[in-house]
């Protein structure tokens, strides 16, 4: 059975992450291409700042809450990253949280549901690019750009708009490919 997490990269509070994370929840599951959707959010995971002795591609940790990330990750065929940008970059919790680990991520595709103000978080979206294909991950190019997200939300709640959509159903629609064209590489891995 496929399993799909979202990832809430924001930590910060009065933060946007958890709205359209619900909101990309409701979407796959709608779609139906992951029989398994789950929504992890990097706030409740509340993992410190690296703190492993040893380089994860190790898979030796010493710490449980690295067990438990690397766990939740390991059980995933494939995410989306609900992130932020700031100051031109992705957010350092969603930084953090991938360098905690290393074959947990390996060959599994990445959609990436991006937000900020005029750029729409897209340069937060190339510059992990660089990064998540470091971890043998694969980007999709179908992606979510939300710009001006505050106009997005009235009283708690995420409208979203057609354009938002019909991305995330693209996005999802390569992400249910590219899981299964990836499964056979992800199955030999483990052996």
């Amino acid at each position: 059975m496929a399993k799909l997490e979202i990832i809430v990269a924001s930590t910060r509070p009065g933060r946007t992450g958890p709205l359209i994370g619900g909101w990309v929840e409701t979407i796959a599951v709608e779609h139906g291409g992951f029989p398994e959707v789950e929504v992890v959010d990097l706030a409740e995971v509340n993992l410190p700042f690296m703190n492993e002795p040893l380089h994860p591609r190790l898979g030796r940790y010493t710490h449980q809450h690295t067990l438990d990330w690397s766990a939740k990750v390991s059980e995933a065929d494939a995410f989306v990253f609900v992130m932020p940008e700031y100051n031109y970059g992705y957010n350092a919790e969603l930084k953090n949280a991938i360098d905690y680990l290393h074959n947990e991520w390996k060959y599994k595709p990445v959609g990436l549901v991006s937000y900020g103000g005029v750029s729409a978080g897209t340069r937060a979206a190339q510059m992990i690019k660089q990064v998540v294909t470091t971890l043998k991950m694969t980007p999709l190019f179908e992606a979510v750009s939300i710009p001006f997200v505050h106009e997005f939300v009235k009283d708690g709640e995420l409208t979203p708009n057609q354009v938002m959509t019909s991305s995330a159903k693209a996005m999802l629609d390569e992400l249910t490919r590219v899981a299964a064209a990836l499964r056979p590489l992800r199955e030999a891995d483990v052996r």
